[in-house]
């Protein structure tokens, strides 16, 4: 659904807000496959309040970028700041692993009937600056707030009704998988113990302060807040995060036409695991080592544009400390998609707990829960 005008008063402030990460380096490694171009067309798979695509609309003058978002409120933020370029910038609320099919159906609009492709992808992984200011989001364990997480607010399971449903087991599979959190055991068990009390958690707060009594109090001296690890699980959870980039990653490069570059941020390890993975598949040939000649279905389709992750320096980290976990990779696609489709990969998190059906190739394990409960899953940004 393609979003139409933001509410009125509704984004004040909105562009002070957003502090986009890495922002010149994103748009450098975009430029060659957009300065050159009549009209070029960028997906940005994960809008926010339009931070990183507002600074591209500014640098590239026939540029059209199309921002995707689950979220309404940066929906409709994002349309009200970017107005003043009118058609030049289209909104598409949906979940960004629907990439490929806003692709095709906006990209062609967008170039007035010309050639299929899309030029660039720009995917800003995360939760976003809204989400996390917002504290009635319950994104955040530094302020009391009800347990919701949903970056879609429309739709799915908020987290007070995964605490109140899941099991002992699920809760520590969630933990360990989406937070790597080495003290699951006993802040799930604290957690079903409490709710089979009676006075189940039911807020952030509440949630915070036991996971800091259930962690040991020699481990809460250093890696900061004790709950942090436990909110990221249960967002990632809520919000099927990695289950949606593991399928948005390869519909995202069949949608870029052969030059076209892909620029993916990553502010957490699971995610920038996938990230690397989808990109080293993409780069590497499929054929037997030792052939004299490589056949053209076994060679790489991308190249890669960045030797490794590039991090948020001194300078940018002091000014905006939001940057300081970020990953930044990018490539470039090198053969038509319908000769080499991308390959996805098994994300490597292990199967979910109790029974469940077995897992298909290149799909990520999923905890009975998000089987359970996930209508819409939805995607992260920042």
């Amino acid at each position: 659904m393609t979003a139409r005008a933001g509410t009125p008063g509704a984004a004040p402030g909105a562009a002070q807000r957003h502090t986009p990460v890495l922002l010149e380096r994103c748009l450098d490694l975009l430029a060659p496959a957009l300065q050159d171009v009549p009209a070029p067309v960028m997906i940005d798979g994960t809008l926010g309040m339009g931070g990183h695509t507002e600074a591209a609309l500014e640098r590239f003058e026939r540029l059209t970028v199309i921002g995707i978002d689950r979220d309404a409120q940066a929906i409709a933020l994002a349309t009200e700041r970017l107005a003043r370029f009118g058609p030049r910038f289209q909104a598409v609320h949906t979940t960004y692993d629907r990439i490929d099919e806003v692709a095709w159906s906006h990209a062609g609009q967008a170039r007035d009937g010309g050639p299929g492709g899309v030029d660039a992808v720009l995917m800003d992984l995360g939760v976003s600056s809204l989400q996390l200011d917002e504290v009635e989001r319950g994104f955040s364990y530094a302020r009391p707030a009800p347990l919701d997480m949903r970056m879609d607010q429309g739709s799915g399971t908020t987290a007070q009704e995964l605490l109140e449903q899941a099991s002992q087991e699920e809760l520590v599979w969630i933990l360990r998988t989406y937070g790597e959190e080495r003290f699951a055991p006993r802040i799930a068990a604290a957690l079903v113990r409490r709710r089979e009390e009676g006075r189940a958690v039911g807020s952030t707060a509440e949630l915070a302060e036991l996971v800091r009594a259930s962690v040991p109090a020699a481990a809460r001296r250093s890696g900061g807040h004790p709950a942090k690890r436990t909110f990221q699980a249960l967002r990632i959870a809520v919000n099927s995060e990695l289950d949606v980039l593991q399928r948005a990653l390869p519909r995202a490069l069949d949608a870029l036409r052969v030059g076209g570059r892909l620029v993916v941020e990553s502010y957490q390890s699971l995610e920038d695991r996938i990230v690397k993975q989808v990109l080293a598949a993409g780069a590497a040939s499929r054929a037997p080592e030792g052939l004299p000649l490589i056949p053209e279905a076994d060679q790489p389709y991308l190249e890669l544009l960045t030797h490794g992750a590039i991090k948020a320096d001194a300078q940018e980290i002091e000014s905006n400390p939001r940057s300081a976990s970020v990953r930044l990779r990018a490539a470039m696609r090198t053969r038509e998609a319908l000769r080499a489709p991308a390959l996805g990969v098994e994300r490597p998190t292990g199967p979910a707990p109790g029974p469940h059906s077995p897992r298909q190739p290149r799909r990520a394990p999923r905890s009975p829960r998000a089987q359970r409960h996930t209508r819409n899953p939805g995607g992260a940004h920042r």
